[in-house]
């Protein structure tokens, strides 16, 4: 064989295997670039979230100011071995607290009650009105199956505008946030929080929820209902 040919040969070929490392080597960099931006969208919107609402939660019961309606937003009694929800239990407590010492006077309690097996209002009832909360004083929103949908639905079918939003710290700042979007007056006062490492998936998904809060209340727009059909259910 002609060497010399085949030398030639070889050097008119392409040279797919440089052209394939090549393109892995850019699709590598456009990952690293996009996760990169990613975290940083949400780092930001986690701050913008935190310091345009950092001057309405309260922690000292005595410095908050006192509305007529107090709004509770739900989460599940339960977690999912079936052990106590402390997210619950203290936001429970921090409700009856501000009732009794006439912080609030009427509720709204709004969450999920996608199943007759789970009704987070109506275990909001329940838990209040054994630490001593009158049920003529609340008021069961059914259709709260997310903070947005709590918040707006508070305004647009229960019709109040100003209030005082109860959960953790955590959550409440984004509650703020949509409320303040919605040209509500609210303030929120914050239940105790859970201990360091309970529940470290819930935190996360908050860190996550902040973003898509920032897009609902600019861009998104989700239609909430407003019919009162599930009210009292």
């Amino acid at each position: 064989m002609n060497t010399t040919f085949a030398t030639d040969y070889a050097d008119d070929m392409p040279h797919t295997e440089g052209t394939g490392v090549r393109v892995v080597k850019r699709i590598v960099k456009g990952i690293i670039v996009l996760s990169f931006a990613g975290v940083v969208l949400i780092l930001v919107s986690n701050w913008w979230v935190v310091y345009n609402t950092r001057q309405q939660t309260y922690f000292d019961i005595h410095k908050l100011p006192a509305n007529d309606v107090g709004l509770v937003l739900g989460t599940s009694k339960f977690v999912r071995s079936g052990k106590e929800n402390l997210f619950f239990r203290y936001r429970m407590e921090a409700t009856a607290r501000l009732w009794k010492e006439g912080k609030v006077k009427y509720l709204v309690l709004s969450g999920n009650n996608d199943s007759e097996y789970y009704n987070e209002p109506a275990d909001m009832q329940r838990a209040l009105e054994k630490m001593g909360v009158p049920a003529s004083v609340m008021t069961l929103d059914y259709a709260g199956y997310r903070t947005f949908d709590s918040v707006v639905r508070c305004k647009e079918v229960f019709n109040q505008e100003k209030i005082t939003i109860i959960s953790q710290n955590f959550h409440n700042t984004r509650a703020l946030f949509i409320g303040n979007h919605e040209g509500m007056e609210a303030v929120a006062f914050a239940a105790q929080d859970v201990p360091d490492g309970y529940s470290l998936r819930t935190l996360i998904r908050e860190y996550l929820a902040r973003p898509y809060a920032i897009m609902d209340v600019y861009l998104l727009r989700p239609t909430v209902e407003t019919s009162n059909w599930r009210v009292g259910k």
